[in-house]
């Protein structure tokens, strides 16, 4: 059968989440290209749908075929063996992690607006930053 999918049983999630993204690029793509042609004035809802279905049924055709060949179907199902190695973090490990980028945040944003105050301080003060009264 000419529909056969290259080592069926193997890499089931990356294959389904790139095609998932690959749809969310083609429908994008197809949503803007739909604007486009709104700007032609006779038969518009003709234009723009038969794009619509062609670039759809074009990229489906293309992806399905892309997908099931053989250099790809391997490298999506060793990354896919690859991901089941990966030590995660736990949910603790997690949370401390984030409460140390949000501390480090504020930090930095803090020594950035004191040193803005100091620089605008003595630019004001060498008449370089005019001030807000006149």
């Amino acid at each position: 059968m000419a529909l056969n999918i290259y080592k069926s049983g193997q890499g089931y999630w990356t294959r389904t989440l790139s095609a998932i993204g690959a749809a969310t690029l083609v429908l994008t793509a197809t949503a803007w290209l739909w604007e486009q042609f709104s700007v032609i004035s006779t038969h518009t809802k003709y234009w723009q749908s038969g794009m619509a279905v062609g670039m759809i049924g074009f990229f489906s055709v293309l992806l399905y075929w892309l997908f099931n060949k053989p250099r790809v179907g391997d490298f999506m199902i060793a990354t896919e063996a690859e991901m089941k190695k990966v030590n995660w973090p736990s949910r603790r490990e997690i949370i401390g992690s984030t409460w140390v980028v949000i501390a480090g945040t504020v930090m930095l944003a803090a020594m950035l607006f004191v040193v803005n105050m100091i620089f605008g301080a003595i630019f004001q003060m060498i008449n370089i930053l005019e001030t807000g009264s006149t």
